[in-house]
């Protein structure tokens, strides 16, 4: 599927090199901001690796120099407005559902920014390795909106505390403050994150997949869901906008 911002470029494109898989959002001339097409793409890729007994890891990344500033404005406020947008709630859930679901250990490479939908992108990853002025920001707080999609992985993953600090402030937050939270696996200097990404998933793409996949299935047995389905639908049931989507912050150039 295309987006109607830029008609002949791939919006998602794919790397694979033996048992790892880069899957890489490719709209660098908006900072990889999310639009519907985007994320049918995008949920169409993750959904096809999830089958895909060969792959041990997949790096989810931005084209250009950023990960993801959030929901495209400019797209979502065309006029005429897309038809895509009455959908793009379903694609996005559709999008962490297949993350949820992965079988495959999911590498995050925060270049730049991950702001509000980015941030829950980058919160969905396994591991996360940041760029030391990079930031992830969860900033729905400041619009008086939920953030459902960024709360369902911080309850998954962390404390209620760390969501607080996270959601609750909507700070932004550089590499050194993500791992002191626990948030990212690693900080580098900006300009090495994919080296550091890159030096990751040699280790980890040595694990057999088969091994990768049983240890998944484990980790999601947490006794507070069923299956993705269930776990997403719980995060939905405190949003008040059933999980339309939300006006993003702005990532700048800071």
């Amino acid at each position: 599927m295309t987006d109607q911002t830029e008609p002949t470029d791939p919006i998602v494109i794919e790397r694979r090199s033996d048992r790892v898989v880069h899957v890489i959002l490719n709209r660098p001339h908006r900072r990889n901001a999310l639009t519907g097409p985007l994320a049918t793409e995008l949920a169409d890729r993750l959904e096809e690796l999830n089958a895909d007994d060969a792959v041990t890891v997949v790096v989810i990344r931005g084209a250009g120099d950023a990960f993801c500033s959030g929901l495209d404005l400019k797209a979502f406020g065309a006029d005429p407005q897309p038809e895509w947008v009455a959908s793009f709630g379903a694609e996005w859930r559709r999008v962490h559902r297949a993350i949820f679901d992965s079988p495959h250990i999911v590498v995050g490479a925060l270049q730049r920014a991950a702001v509000n939908g980015g941030a829950a992108l980058a919160l969905a990853c396994d591991f996360l390795v940041a760029g030391d002025e990079s930031f992830l920001q969860v900033g729905e707080i400041q619009q008086g909106m939920a953030a459902p999609m960024n709360m369902a992985w911080l309850r998954l993953r962390h404390s209620e505390a760390i969501a607080a600090r996270v959601a609750l402030l909507g700070d932004r937050l550089n590499g050194p403050s993500l791992v002191d939270l626990g948030l990212a696996h690693e900080t580098v200097p900006d300009g090495e994150v994919l080296h550091a990404v890159d030096a990751l998933v040699e280790r980890l793409s040595a694990h057999e997949p088969d091994g990768v996949s049983r240890i998944k299935v484990s980790m999601r047995k947490t006794g507070r869901a069923e299956s993705a389905q269930e776990w997403f639908d719980q995060a939905l049931a405190a949003d008040p906008l059933d999980g339309r989507p939300m006006r993003p912050v702005a990532a700048t150039d800071n």
